[in-house]
């Protein structure tokens, strides 16, 4: 008999804290289900990036999430969180879009109060966000919508850009007073920031994220749990290898074709196949083939 794979909710009370990769297509959905990790989430700035080639400004609507979302589930089995953006419209838009979320599979959803029309993506400041009393409004249809009592609702505010710390730790307490799952404050700066905000929400479904940047502190999954978070994510931990490997091999391959010297070992080569051939499931592919010829 297989085993049914641990729900979200189930996953988040067994580890301390959740570290969930960011899967930005299917095969990186894949390549961390293979690397042992419990579970992923859907960013969209990632997302948007490997399949779109643009920036998280707003330019994307449902359907087009909605698609992309659609082949990393299908490609993974581990239960996953995803980027809901504002609900891409009104209350109306909101329970579409948990609904279709469920119905592609996926474990749990992020909504958040950031302006659509001014809109930054990832680590950057939020310039500003709607009415508190439209968020709260959002987060109930979110929560009557879903059909799943497993599936988790995640309110993110993105206030401390746009109006300062203590309003985002209210926004916060607000959305725990409507029965969330789950609050994010976006946009911490540093390690005090974390500090405050961890010991606002010790005990709660508090996500935090670290982005590789100048500008955020560099935390340890350990030490974030220490300070409060059971749910860490590494934004661009993946996305931004894989431009800056494909930015090189090009650059490689470039010399190559002028002629130069230092373009690929064959050695290189041979890792690189039998990596992607192991993310793809050759072996069961052909094996399949050959029971059947």
């Amino acid at each position: 008999m297989v085993q049914a794979m641990a729900s979200l909710r189930e996953l988040h009370r067994a580890h301390r804290p959740l570290v969930s990769p960011l899967a930005h297509d299917a095969l990186s959905a894949r390549l961390i289900e293979r690397a042992g990790f419990k579970t992923f989430n859907i960013g969209g700035s990632a997302m948007l990036a490997a399949r779109y080639a643009l920036p998280d400004l707003g330019l994307a609507g449902y359907a087009e999430m909605l698609a992309g979302i659609r082949d990393i589930t299908d490609a993974s089995k581990l239960p996953c969180l995803v980027d809901a953006d504002d609900g891409y419209g009104d209350v109306k838009s909101v329970v579409r879009t948990i609904q279709g979320y469920e119905t592609a599979g996926v474990s749990g959803a992020l909504l958040e109060d950031q302006s659509r029309d001014v809109k930054q993506p990832g680590a950057a400041s939020a310039r500003s966000v709607v009415p508190l009393e439209i968020m709260e409004q959002k987060l109930r249809a979110a929560m009557e919508a879903r059909r799943n009592k497993d599936f988790v609702i995640i309110g993110r505010t993105d206030a401390y850009g746009a109006e300062g710390l203590d309003a985002a730790i209210k926004r916060a307490e607000r959305f725990l007073r409507l029965e969330v799952d789950g609050i994010f404050v976006a946009g911490l700066k540093t390690p005090e920031d974390y500090l405050r905000v961890g010991n606002a929400f010790k005990g709660a479904w508090n996500c935090a994220a670290i982005f590789e940047a100048a500008a955020t502190p560099w935390l340890t999954p350990a030490e974030l749990f220490n300070m409060g978070f059971s749910q860490v994510a590494y934004p661009n931990i993946l996305i931004g290898r894989v431009a800056k490997a494909m930015e090189q091999g090009l650059h490689r391959l470039g010399h190559l074709t002028a002629g130069k010297e230092g373009a690929f070992t064959n050695g290189e080569q041979e890792m690189a196949l039998q990596s992607l051939a192991d993310a793809l499931d050759l072996r069961r592919w052909n094996e399949l083939e050959k029971k059947y010829r």
